[in-house]
């Protein structure tokens, strides 16, 4: 097995993880990593230029310009690409707002006394309530959360108007340009419904009008998908605090019962963590010396931000906690999880535990969530936990020693409540100085995912090194996330990295706090926090009375894999924002969709950049890539008039 695949030493930046891919193959066991090797891509696929909409094709328009240059129904290539590029924002946009709407229930559930959580930020949903138009005074915290929630899920079911999280988080500017071009969405389930039938056999055909949907669809992620999930999480389970923590495989203890969290609804991952606390008495009866609860992927940022619980691993690989012979349980939800866990899973004693009725692996145990029984739900996964704990094969034990601290936590009132140390009164202030200034050259959020056919981690981690280097500020939200903070770029030591007059800046707010200095990315949240990025932005731009687009502020996703990161993409760029892919974003296969997309032509007649003020900027190559963003973030600050 081992002479067909590359040298583990290419396939990851993580030494732990290499460490580990060695261990699966010497046992015979495949990962993504050698998945990806052996799996050949389709260059149809690939261009995006393959239809199978209907039961007259599957058809393909070659890419080379030889053979058919339509569809049997007559569909030309243009229509293919975009409507593919649609049905990938429209599946990131219904994982999303699927996770918004479970959270708005929780909460409605919690108020009225059927669910085992208790209103954790009483400030925050007065704010959201008196945003949403919801009278305050004179009401008790669950009557408020009643009425907060039932608005939310207004945004699932009402027939007129915008959605009410649009209007209470898009920026002024913004709303006015989509309002105008008619992109408003009016309810998440019925703007995914109405995205899919336009896609069917002998639906929408126009290329323009399928992108302006992908439009209205990301706003759908933004606003019923990103900002609900986040400031109803904030408002049930508290917002988060700066934490310190750590990353890496070592977090993973031989001597403890080990359990892994993976997925991106943090209302069970919470109470796992819960109950691991409550039966360290169960464990020390099968011999261990307690329970370590660890985090993979987005449920790992959500509690690491909120409880400062440590980070095993990112996406890609996320079979190796496995493989370490010393996780009795990984426990799963929604999005992002391999069913190739179970297959790893049955070589070594742990159990994959998946816990929502639509989102079953088999072979995987199963004990089903709901917020009623959360308790009960959490407490059994902890037990079958414990009870696997004797299980264990000593000779299959191997767990990389290599940890690193972090620190995490930085929501957007962390970032003001850090900068109010520096300036009380006027606390946005110190950061647009710097910006303005040029001690700060703009800033760029890492986002998004890592993938088994990227070098793990290398992307995201150059990006970031490159970017900070001159004197630009990082924020980072998701698996990429992960990886800044496995190579210490989310610990003050990162600062060797950066930029004097960036590293000063750091500095001097740090120090003000009573630190020896900020991180040189600040760790944002998980995937759906990204609206936290956009809030940041929001503030600044309503600061100083300009539109998000014309901020020197850029997205990158360098490592991608998922529709999420293409739906959030695609509404950071409705917001104005460049947005930077390092991974095949799949359209290449029309011209008209990449003119659109990346405004390249200079004479090509609609483009986002022309519509938004934002564009897709798409290139492999990290070091690139950064020239790339930095130089548009100097072209933004020129607009703006700053040196």
């Amino acid at each position: 097995m081992m002479k067909d695949l590359p040298d583990v030493k290419d396939l990851s930046l993580d030494t732990g993880v290499q460490e580990l891919l060695v261990k699966a193959r010497n046992e015979g066991i495949a990962t993504a990593f050698d998945r990806a090797v052996k799996m050949s891509q389709c260059g149809f696929g690939s261009a995006g230029v393959c239809c199978k909409q209907c039961l007259e094709g599957p058809c393909r328009i070659a890419p080379n310009g030889k053979g058919p240059r339509a569809g049997v129904c007559g569909a030309n290539v243009d229509t293919i690409v975009a409507r593919n590029f649609l049905n990938t924002v429209t599946q990131g946009t219904a994982s999303h707002a699927e996770h918004a709407r479970e959270v708005a229930h929780a909460i409605l559930e919690a108020a009225e006394g059927k669910a085992p959580y208790t209103i954790q930020d009483t400030g925050k949903l007065k704010a959201l309530a008196q945003g949403l138009g919801i009278t305050v005074e004179g009401k008790e915290i669950n009557q408020l959360a009643k009425e907060v929630a039932h608005k939310a899920l207004e945004d699932f079911q009402k027939q007129h108007g915008p959605l009410h999280w649009l209007k209470l988080k898009g920026q002024t500017k913004e709303v006015e340009n989509w309002e105008k071009l008619g992109l408003l969405p009016v309810n998440a389930h019925l703007e995914v419904a109405k995205s899919m039938a336009r896609q069917v056999m002998g639906g929408d055909a126009d290329p323009a009008n399928l992108l302006l949907g992908a439009i209205t669809m990301s706003l759908v992620d933004g606003f019923a998908g990103l900002h609900m999930s986040t400031d109803l999480q904030d408002v049930l389970l508290g917002t988060p605090k700066a934490v310190k923590a750590q990353y890496r495989l070592g977090v993973i203890k031989e001597e403890m019962v080990n359990i892994s969290v993976h997925g991106h609804i943090p209302l069970l991952a919470e109470k796992v963590v819960e109950w691991a606390g409550k039966l360290k008495e169960e464990a020390r009866k099968v011999g261990a010396e307690g329970i370590n609860v660890v985090g993979v992927c987005c449920s790992g940022n959500e509690i690491l931000m909120r409880k400062g619980v440590n980070v095993a691993t990112n996406y890609a690989s996320q079979e190796l906690p496995i493989v370490t012979g010393a996780l009795e349980a990984m426990v799963v939800d929604i999005q992002c999880i391999m069913p190739g866990l179970q297959t790893v899973a049955s070589c070594y004693h742990t159990e994959i535990i998946t816990t929502l009725p639509y989102a079953k692996i088999s072979g995987a145990s199963h004990v089903e969530f709901s917020t009623e029984r959360a308790d009960e739900a959490a407490r059994e996964i902890v037990m079958k936990a414990v009870a696997n704990f004797k299980k264990r094969d000593p000779r299959k034990i191997a767990i990389p020693n290599e940890v690193t601290e972090a620190y995490a936590g930085f929501s957007v009132e962390q970032i003001v409540e850090a900068l109010k140390a520096v300036n009380p009164d006027d606390p946005l202030k110190p950061l647009v100085d710097a910006i303005a200034g040029g001690q700060i050259l703009g800033a760029v959020a890492i986002v998004g995912c890592t993938n088994p056919r990227k070098k793990q981690d290398y992307d995201n981690l150059t990006l970031a090194m490159e970017l900070i280097k001159n004197n630009v500020l990082v924020v980072a939200t998701g698996c990429s996330a992960h990886s800044l903070g496995k190579f210490g770029l989310l610990s003050p030591e990162g600062l060797k990295y950066c930029g004097e007059e960036l590293r000063s800046v750091l500095t001097a707010i740090g120090q003000a706090n009573g630190l020896p200095a900020l991180p040189p990315a600040l760790h944002m949240g998980s995937c759906v926090d990204n609206s936290r990025v956009a809030d940041l932005l929001t503030a600044l731009a309503d600061y100083l009375g300009v539109g998000i687009k014309d901020l020197p502020a850029a997205g990158s996703c360098p490592e991608t894999h998922h529709p999420k990161a293409i739906a959030i993409g695609t509404y950071f760029i409705a917001n104005g924002v460049d947005v930077h892919v390092g991974v095949n974003p799949q359209v290449s296969g029309s011209e008209l969709v990449v003119n659109v997309l990346t405004a390249n032509k200079e004479d090509f007649p609609v483009t986002t950049d022309g519509l938004f003020g934002g564009k897709l900027i798409y290139e492999e190559d990290p070091v690139k890539a950064a020239a790339l963003i930095i130089e548009r973030i100097k072209q933004k600050r020129k607009a703006l008039g700053l040196n």
